[in-house]
């Protein structure tokens, strides 16, 4: 190897379609329709479902979710709630803070990301888990942090607003 090239992995089309089968049966057993992406290590997509049941509109934001994980080598709702938004403005509303986009490490390697949408956060991470779950030797984030604003305990700004009199 010189100083030219690294060294990578990527996530097959074959890898793709377990995380997939895998995400799909963790949504039926917790009884939550989600649409589940899973992209490679450059955000784009090889793998999707929108089981019955699933909105609409988490098509592009378990998308969006996926391509955020996989492109920041970090799980999405991880940036804290006051900057979320500018940081999505800055990249074109295709970065994501909502909570269930987790990249697929394995071996120090981003190979790729899964992400669902549909359920709640809590929900959409452990179907996010359980599909990078079926990837031998995946990272899965166990000591992960939701910090943005879908997650309830959060509350936007560190001071109160004054109040005029």
């Amino acid at each position: 190897m010189s100083d030219d090239t690294t060294p990578a992995r990527q996530l097959t089309l074959h890898g793709a379609q377990r995380v997939l089968q895998a995400a799909i049966a963790h949504a039926h057993a917790i009884g939550q329709p989600m649409c589940i992406a899973v992209v490679d290590l450059g955000g784009n997509l090889l793998a999707f479902a929108r089981m019955d049941g699933a909105k609409a509109l988490s098509v592009i934001s378990s998308t969006n979710k996926a391509r955020t994980a996989a492109l920041s080598a970090a799980p999405t709702g991880g940036a804290h709630a006051d900057v979320e938004l500018q940081v999505t403005l800055a990249h074109e509303s295709k970065w994501t803070n909502l909570i269930g986009g987790l990249p697929i490490r394995v071996d120090g390697f981003v190979v790729g990301a899964v992400a669902a949408g549909s359920g709640t956060g809590a929900q959409d991470l452990a179907v996010a888990r359980a599909g990078a779950a079926a990837i031998p030797g995946a990272d899965l984030y166990d000591d992960f942090t939701p910090m943005g604003a879908e997650d309830t305990g959060i509350i936007r700004g560190s001071h109160p607003l004054p109040v005029r009199s």
